[in-house]
């Protein structure tokens, strides 16, 4: 099956949806590719977001979803993208499902991928009393005893963040790597213990909440959640391969003003591209490349 569009959607998130929104009320023909479940999945919540707080990440895009559908020029295609091939002022865009596209215009909103510890135990807690974002979830567990979870420097650095949450922290780099000197002073002026045994697994109650971190050699420390730092990646090596230029942290580069990549005519927008990783950015970012590409349109059709 082939088709035309003016828009390909690569990533059916918080920016891909919002995206197509936009452009849905451009009347652009959009093509929004969906292939599975977005970054926050496994949280309780969505936090953050004006009007939502606290709205389940499902639920969410269950809503948006069902606003799309107003919108009879956007259509959603539940299939992963497998190559995107530039040719000429368009694009030829391939799916598992069989399914080609020729679009104008490309919007990549793959997002990221977060590296979650191999800790036994945890899977259980995710997104329930084991984060990895403190701007999403740090309020629900305010005042509580918090373990930050990371090696070195950058594990000690989410430690200092979570102080401002609650004056109980204790960092564990399960033997990773050592915390400089200067850090580890600072640690200990701000009352943050270091443990740097290996963890052999979290302890957690029926209902998701942390209530012990076991130690190899030693007894466990009673925990009330745990935030980590262990890095994550690009969900998609699509903008790899399309050649796109991206940061030292593997982040696509965009224009902040346009969301254009440095590939004419493919935009970016969400988390892949990105510091600051909530769902309000994402949206708005979505927004943004949808303006920007609505208006490249009109420019090629010699009407902007």
């Amino acid at each position: 099956m082939s088709e035309t569009a003016d828009v390909a959607i690569v990533g059916a998130g918080a920016a891909g949806l919002s995206a197509a929104i936009v452009l849905g009320r451009c009347r652009r023909s959009v093509v929004l590719f969906d292939a599975g479940p977005p970054r926050n999945h496994a949280s309780h919540a969505v936090n953050c977001l004006l009007g939502q707080d606290g709205t389940p990440p499902l639920a969410l895009l269950e809503k948006a979803r069902a606003e799309l559908a107003r919108y009879p020029t956007v259509r959603r295609c539940l299939s992963a993208v497998t190559a995107i091939i530039p040719r000429g002022d368009s694009f030829g865009i391939d799916s598992e499902g069989g399914i080609t596209v020729n679009s104008r215009k490309v919007l990549l909103a793959t997002g990221l991928t977060d590296d979650i510890p191999e800790i036994d135990g945890l899977d259980q807690l995710y997104g329930r009393s084991v984060h990895h974002c403190p701007y999403c979830d740090g309020f629900e567990h305010r005042d509580k005893a918090i373990a930050v979870y990371g090696a070195g420097d950058k594990g000690a650095g989410l430690a200092l963040m979570m102080k401002q949450w609650s004056g109980d922290v204790i960092l564990f780099t399960g033997g990773l790597s050592e915390v400089s000197e200067n850090m580890r002073a600072r640690l200990q002026r701000h009352g943050i213990q270091v443990r740097t045994e290996v963890i052999i697994r979290l302890e957690g109650a029926e209902d998701g909440t942390l209530r012990a971190v076991h130690l190899q050699a030693a007894d466990a420390v009673k925990r009330d959640a745990m935030f980590f730092t262990t890095g994550c990646h690009q969900t998609s090596d699509l903008s790899e391969r399309l050649g796109c230029a991206r940061d030292e942290k593997g982040g696509i580069i965009a224009d902040p003003v346009t969301e254009e990549s440095s590939l004419k005519g493919v935009y970016v927008a969400g988390d892949a591209s990105r510091e600051v990783l909530l769902v309000a950015v994402a949206i708005a970012e979505g927004a943004k490349a949808a303006v920007a590409i609505n208006r490249a349109l009109l420019k090629d059709d010699g009407l902007g």
